[in-house]
């Protein structure tokens, strides 16, 4: 095949991720060849329209080597391009390639752009950072925490870190808290890394988990701001999750009640995890966790790294890049997360069996948005595996069955309050009833029940009191 017939083939394979057609030469081309190479390298094929017509274009006996001049001059580090003419259709076309670029990013008159998709996007000071980063294989916890020492750190959170590694066996730590620190290129000599400092220190930085129990977009009826270190927060924060999110429990026939949450906390855990590993640590901004009725919503601080794409996250197949490489091995020694990008994968397995929730990722305000929403607000709850037990009962046409149901139906209701005011001393009637979204009147009979028990008891007034368990 001629080169003439090659370039009319990419032509009619119309513009990509690497190939853009220009009418002429221009300072969007040298802007289009900075995106080629801060991204996997492209051609311009100069003479082209955006329609993939020829039109053509008048060469000089220098003019390549003035175009060449241009693009030297204009981007730093400089870039020299392959540059041929073609004849195609009688006329004269300039096909310019460039290559990835091994050190980026590169820039033209102080602007960064790199390829995505068949555009190009001019990069803000976080993805210029990303970039460069990525480019020399670093990532940002890497770095020494400038004016923390060896002192910041907590002792007892690293020998709980290390005896967990151990435990999981993916890897083997010396019971040293240096020597294991220094293994895992956690610590620069006396001074720890940023990651260090996320997972162990004796402060934890001021990376936030703001969550909140919602019940409109202005109504919170439960928050909290979590600023423990990331293994802290992310069971801290799943606690609060468990706790607000319903439940209801089914029977069918055996002797174990059967739990089932509204959304399968597997795949919760795991877009917290996801948030906590990936988000960008050099942006201030909270991660967020809303719980509403109808819905539960994480948002990460920091848009996808390396190139990633939405439309990519949505297949089975996609590669990503890790953007906090020693927060993101620290959770894999402890068999916190499975596999470098496979959350969503498991996500999307685990919401097999949950067909009423549709789940969605989303780019926004700078971060990453994931939602998990129930396609129908189930009453259920509680209330629901009660009337289930009783349901099941009449169907089997056995008496004993529903007492059973009812029972066992209240039982596990009565079990649900003992654990959230384990969790939540000191409330009172309406604000249970509120937070568990269960009738006042039955709230007070399984309190009573509780009472009776001596599982719980009432300190303080009647009027300011609340109920603690035993």
């Amino acid at each position: 095949m001629t080169d003439s017939h090659k370039i009319t083939e990419m032509i009619q394979a119309g513009e990509s991720q690497t190939l853009e057609f220009k009418s002429s030469f221009d300072k969007e081309t040298i802007e289009t060849l900075v995106a080629f190479a801060n991204a996997q390298g492209g051609t311009i094929l100069v003479g082209v329209a955006d329609d993939g017509s020829v039109k053509g274009i008048t060469t000089g006996k220098e003019t390549l080597n003035e175009w060449l001049g241009q693009v030297k001059s204009s981007t730093s580090p400089s870039i020299i391009p392959d540059i041929t003419p073609y004849r195609v259709s009688g006329k004269t076309i300039v096909l310019l390639r460039v290559h990835e670029y091994p050190v980026k990013p590169i820039n033209t008159k102080g602007k960064y752009y790199k390829r995505v998709a068949s555009s190009n996007h001019q990069l803000g000071l976080s993805e210029i950072t990303d970039l460069y980063m990525q480019s020399l294989q670093l990532s940002w916890d890497s770095y020494t925490a400038s004016h923390e020492t060896l002192d910041s750190l907590s002792v007892d959170k690293i020998d709980k870190f290390i005896s967990k590694v151990n435990e999981c066996g993916r890897f083997t730590l010396d019971s040293s808290p240096l020597l294991a620190l220094e293994k895992l290129k956690l610590i620069n000599g006396n001074s720890p890394t940023w990651a260090a400092m996320l997972l162990f220190a004796n402060n934890p930085l001021r990376h936030h988990i703001h969550i909140g129990r919602f019940k409109t977009s202005t109504l919170i009826i439960d928050d909290r701001q979590i600023t423990g270190t990331l293994f802290e927060a992310v069971e801290q924060a799943m606690q609060f999750i468990v706790s607000h999110v319903s439940v209801s429990f089914h029977f069918d026939g055996s002797l174990q009640r059967k739990e089932r949450f509204a959304y399968p906390l597997p795949a919760l855990r795991e877009a917290l995890l996801n948030a906590v590993v990936h988000r960008d640590y050099a942006n201030s901004s909270d991660i967020q966790i809303k719980i509403y009725d109808d819905r539960l919503t994480i948002f990460s601080p920091g848009k996808l790294y390396g190139g990633l794409t939405i439309a990519e996250l949505a297949t089975d197949c996609y590669q990503s890049q890790t953007r906090n490489k020693l927060v993101a091995e620290a959770f894999y020694l402890t068999k916190n997360i499975e596999k470098y990008g496979s959350g969503l994968i498991r996500i999307r397995a685990e919401l097999e069996a949950y067909p009423e929730v549709s789940f969605k990722v989303e780019e926004t305000a700078g971060g990453v948005l994931i939602s998990f929403t129930l396609n129908s607000v189930a009453s259920g709850g509680v209330n629901e595996g009660v009337n289930e037990g009783v349901n099941e009962g009449v169907n089997e046409g056995v008496n004993e069955g529903v007492n059973e149901g009812v029972n066992e139906g209240v039982n596990e209701g009565v079990n649900v309050l003992l654990d959230y005011l384990s969790k939540n001393p000191g409330l009172r009637v309406p604000d249970i009833s509120r937070y568990l979204q269960i009738p006042a009147k039955t709230i007070e009979r399984w309190l009573k029940q509780l009472r009776e028990e001596n599982r719980i008891t009432f300190k303080g007034s009647p009027k300011t009191g609340g109920y603690y368990v035993e």
